[in-house]
């Protein structure tokens, strides 16, 4: 039931990010010929309009196809040396309406994402945690590293700051020292009345991606904490922040795969991805309304921050190709010939098809141990 909630849900981030590119070809007079949730053969459609508007069976994913899309192919076989195109496809319109077209899908992820922290600041959520004073891992896992152990930190001190942002609570720590794999920091911890001050390079989880520094929680008690409500216009202020700090975590955690993490694990393919958000569902709606609503926006909002990144990416097939193709034809005053995009098309392809596979590999492996867990 988990995974068929998590792939609505999933279903729902991509029809928003299609939405996107749908209304900004609708704006520039681009056919938009069909419009489809879900991949492979279609359920269900009904033609309004110009536009075929589908349910396809695969929901994976989803398409905004417009006129023109492969006009290259076209020309190609035409053997032309530039890409014939009429007014109303997505090749005939200026270059700055197809940059923004192509950017609409992943801005439409990114207002998502920013709406949806602006309603969890403003309703404010309560969440449970152990306290900030840590043990070493070195106390239960003599075998383990610790960098928090070799720059002087101690079982017993509390962690009170890292980098200058306050820790109220283990929570915070894990989001500190988690979006700084691999980085030097500052923690200042609190030990018998009196301030210290470390400086110490995290560790690079190479199955998670994240930073580490050998710390673990004392699991004894667990507190109850409320996260601040704002008014309407801080809490503005304070979505757009959660939002660009959702965006750099994205950034760095793609950065971390260049740095010998463990791609198979670090990657998600959909259908893990729908099932943690089934889970994020079920678990979260069970104990109230208030924080069934606050993890779904959470959850989702990373995961709509997620695809506005992957998509802008200057790779070809994704968005960010074709803001390429069209930004290097607006700064040269001269159209891309079909057979450059052709030959450049095809590593996209290859790109695309080497993560889904990445992903598919993750996804099952993640599912063996799930069952393997249950038994």
């Amino acid at each position: 039931m988990r995974i068929i909630l998590g792939l609505l849900c999933l279903c729902f981030l991509i029809f928003i990010h299609e939405l996107g590119h749908f209304l900004a070809a609708k704006l520039f007079k681009v056919k938009v010929e069909a419009f489809s949730i879900g991949f492979g053969p279609v359920l269900l459609h009904k033609k309004h309009g110009e536009t075929d508007y589908r349910l396809s069976l695969i929901p994976l994913g989803g398409y905004c196809k417009m006129k023109g899309e492969n006009d290259f192919f076209r020309s190609l076989d035409l053997g032309l040396d530039y890409i014939d195109a009429e007014k109303d496809s997505l090749y005939g319109v200026h270059s700055i309406k197809r940059i923004i077209i192509s950017f609409a899908g992943p801005f439409f992820n990114f207002v998502y994402a920013f709406l949806g922290f602006v309603i969890i600041a403003l309703v404010g959520y309560v969440y449970y945690s152990y306290s900030n004073t840590i043990n070493l891992v070195t106390d239960s896992h003599p075998e383990m590293h610790s960098v928090a152990k070799e720059a002087g930190i101690l079982s017993g001190d509390k962690i009170i700051e890292i980098n200058g942002n306050e820790i109220q609570n283990f929570s915070d720590l894990i989001t500190e020292v988690g979006s700084r794999p691999d980085e030097k920091i500052k923690v200042k911890v609190l030990r018998d009345e009196k301030e210290l001050t470390f400086e110490l390079k995290t560790e690079l989880d190479k199955e998670t991606g994240t930073g580490k520094i050998g710390v673990q929680a004392i699991t004894e008690t667990i507190e109850k904490y409320d996260a601040k409500r704002y008014a309407f216009f801080p809490a503005i202020a304070q979505g757009m922040k959660e939002t660009l700090k959702a965006a750099k975590m994205q950034l760095k955690g793609m950065l971390t795969l260049f740095k010998g993490t463990d791609i198979s694990k670090a990657v998600s393919g959909p259908a893990r991805i729908a099932d943690m958000m089934g889970e994020v569902l079920t678990e979260s709606f069970s104990e109230n309304l208030r924080s069934g609503i606050v993890n779904l926006l959470s959850f989702t909002g990373a995961i709509s921050i997620a695809l506005f990144i992957m998509n802008l990416l200057p790779i070809p097939v994704l968005d960010g190709g074709m803001i390429l193709f069209s930004f290097i034809e607006l700064v040269s005053c001269r159209k891309l010939k079909p057979q450059i995009i052709s030959k450049v098309q095809y590593i996209g392809i290859a790109f695309i098809l080497i993560m889904f596979f990445i992903g598919l590999f993750g996804d099952i492996q993640y599912f063996i141990n799930l069952i393997k867990g249950a038994k």
